[in-house]
Parts: C-alpha cells; structure tokens; sequence
C-alpha cells in the first residue's frame, strides 16, 4: 500500500473508537488562557533605551515567510491576530525603513503597531528560559570515541494533522507509525538508545557524548566539527511523538540534585560523574529529537523555517503566539541583577514552552550563551505588537485552546 493511502486509511481509522492503541481525552477545561490588554509604547519600560534596529533583521526574515501566505488567511490560532494580508501589508512598510537607523526603527514599530499586554490564567509574569546552539564532536563512521548516533527523520515515522480531520483540533498533531494496520505511537527515547532503528540506515553522524546528544535534543540544532576538519550544522527535523518531560524536576525527586540548584550545568555535571545512571535518568524523558543537514551559511533554524537571530530570536507556545509576531519583553537577566528589555521575534518554539506568559530566549552559539543560556530562569512578562490594521476589540480579549493529552 502507498504512504498515501496507508496515511488516509490510518486517519479514518483514528477517527474511530476502539481502532487504534492511543487514547484521546476529551477536552476537561481550557488551558493556559491568553488574555490580551490594550497599552502603548510609553507604557513599555525601557522602550526608548532599546536598539530596536537589531529586531528589523529578525523580522525581514519572517516577513519574506509571511508574505508566501494565503492573504485571506488567519495570522494564527484563534484569528486575534488578524490576516495575514495585514502582516504582509506591514512588511511592505518595512522595506521603506531606509536607512535603517535607530531611530527610523523604533519609529517604524510605532507607526504601525500597537502594543498588547499578555496575561495568563496565573497573571502577567511567567517563566522565561534561554537556550543556545550547542557545539558538538563527531564523524561521519563510526569509531571510538564516535558511537552515539544523531538520527535523520525514519521513513516510518508519520505525522497527522488531527486539524485536516476535526477543526476543534486544529494545531494538534500526533506522531506514530503503522505497524500490522494500526498506526500506534512511535518508539520512546529509551527504544531508539538501545538501537531500535539501527537496522534503518538513518544515521546523520556519530558523536562522542551521550551527554552532549542529550542537550542538542533539548536545544533542537547545533554544530558538529568533524573529525575530518569540516564544521556541519544540524537542525530539527522531526519529535518522536511523546511529551517532553524536564529531567531537573525528576532528579529533584530522585534527590539527585537539591531544588534549588537545578540548572543545565547541573544537570550535566551529575550526568557525567554518574554516567552508570546517566542513561535511565536522560530515558525519563521520552521525547526524541530527529535531525537534518543544514546548508552552509543556514545558522540555526527555528521551528518558523529561518535561521534565528541571537538575542532577537524568541521561542513561544505557538498555539497561542504566531511566529513572526514582534515581542517586547522584560525579564530578568540570568544573574538577577538586571533586566532584558528588548524587543524580540518571536520564531520558535519547543516541547517544555507552553502557556501564554512562556518564552525561551536565544542566545546564540558558544560558550558564553551556553553559560547564559544554562542559568536562566527568569520571571518576566511580555507584550506583543499587532499590526494597527488588525481590528482588535477595545475590551479585553479572551483567546483560549483546549488541550488533548496522549
């Protein structure tokens, strides 16, 4: 039988009760709520300190997406956002900031935005984390040091839009396999370590550190320098299907590490001086990373499909942000004595960024956004800026999404 057509007899099969091995909750209560409050610019703190020329880089590559869309179309879930004849209306507008100055910039965003206050169901502050392009060891064969694989996307590997199905599901998407006519979940973490997929041929490269792997799943790209001299970049291709666990809080629980202590350098510092646990601890989150080859000069792409800015570039719930959304933000700096007050795009997202108040600030490549990248956990709140031509209600706007457990 064709992909095709195994796709579509498995998506009616979906459809109906008792057919498959996957259970679907129906809808308890809504989630994580986003409300919307009007504001201004003024209201912004640290609006008139910001270089906001650095966010026109950022947003030029999101407009060039934008403006391949259906004009007619929701910029979106939920349609709060407007069309996306409006965003590309906007990004016209962009092209006229020349030179492009400072303060042609923050001029720009003025003109043509207004900015929107985002509360949850907690409030106005949330948690933002940070995160980097790791830089990893490896080969293209197999030898020591180089025995642990980066996976390309399987061939078995299927992903359906239950949205194309049932639009009250619209945003959801499962990831399985069809094994003996049913399309059941894909392989977890701890079947593809052990070599489950070894016989499929899909390995990218070998790296030296199981460790190092695990952290390029959680960041979702990064640079391989060969044994051979070359550099190679990697980027996300594809999850395995199942959730995302954070393994800090599991090894809070184990007494592996101490509450307040739970940091990506902590984490990895007990996984490398316990490497005979390192394993069981890495397989509590079952959640699986599949790869791609990046072209020369890419940089590292976000789950928009462009490469993301350093320090511009913001992953985001994308069930309640859009990409390519303008983001002012002001968190905490990592150490706690300052804050990030800056304009952002927001242009990826990740498996733990969920809620309305939840960000990951991207920090670019090397050990210095490692560092940073590996202490932040700051509270923080955000506004997002929508095209004036949007017709946005005065009142407050209430945009909810039921979530779907697997």
């Amino acid at each position: 039988m064709s992909l095709p057509r195994i796709i579509a007899a498995m998506t009616v099969c979906l459809l109906m009760v008792g057919c498959i091995s996957i259970s679907w909750k129906t809808p308890k209560k809504a989630d994580d709520r986003l409300t919307l409050k009007e504001s201004s610019f003024r209201r912004l703190p640290g609006w008139n300190t910001d270089n906001q020329k650095q966010a026109l880089i950022p947003l030029q590559k999101s407009c060039a997406r934008i403006s391949k869309k259906d004009s007619n179309s929701n910029f979106g879930i939920g349609g709060f956002a407007g069309t996306a004849a409006a965003w590309q209306d906007v990004c016209k507008k962009l092209t006229n900031v020349q030179p492009p100055t400072n303060a042609k910039a923050r001029q720009f965003f003025e003109n043509h935005f207004t900015p929107y206050e985002v509360w949850g169901l907690k409030g106005r502050n949330g948690l933002f984390t940070g995160y980097y392009e790791p830089i990893l060891r490896g080969s293209f064969k197999k030898h020591k040091p180089f025995l642990i694989p980066l996976y390309k996307r399987p061939t078995d590997l299927i992903s359906v839009n239950l949205g194309d199905f049932r639009p009250e599901l619209k945003g959801e998407a499962i990831m399985g396999r069809v094994e003996k006519k049913k399309f059941i979940p894909y392989y977890k973490r701890a079947e593809i370590e052990k070599g489950i997929l070894n016989q499929k041929h899909a390995e990218i490269v070998w790296v030296d550190s199981a460790v190092d792997a695990f952290f390029l799943h959680i960041q979702g790209s990064g640079q391989i320098q060969m044994d051979n001299g070359q550099t190679m970049r990697i980027g996300y291709a594809a999850q395995n299907g199942h959730p995302y666990t954070a393994i800090g809080r599991e090894m809070v629980q184990q007494g592996a590490l101490k509450k307040g202590n739970v940091s990506m350098q902590s984490i990895r510092d007990w996984l490398e001086k316990n490497p005979n646990k390192a394993a069981d601890v890495m397989n509590l989150n079952t959640s699986y990373i599949f790869f791609r080859k990046l072209e020369k000069g890419d940089g590292t792409i976000g789950a928009e499909g462009i490469p993301l800015t350093p320090l511009r570039s913001m992953a985001v719930d994308r069930k309640k942000i859009p990409y390519g959304v303008p983001i002012w933000l002001d968190a905490e700096e990592p150490d706690g004595k300052n804050h990030l007050q800056q304009l952002m795009i927001a242009q990826d997202t990740g498996g733990a960024i969920i809620g309305a108040v939840r960000g990951d600030f991207f920090w670019g490549s090397g050990n210095k956004a490692a560092h940073k990248a590996g202490l932040m956990k700051s509270k923080g709140r955000f506004w997002i800026l929508l095209p004036k031509n949007v017709q946005v209600p005065k009142e407050k706007i209430h945009v909810s999404y039921y979530g779907y457990n697997q």
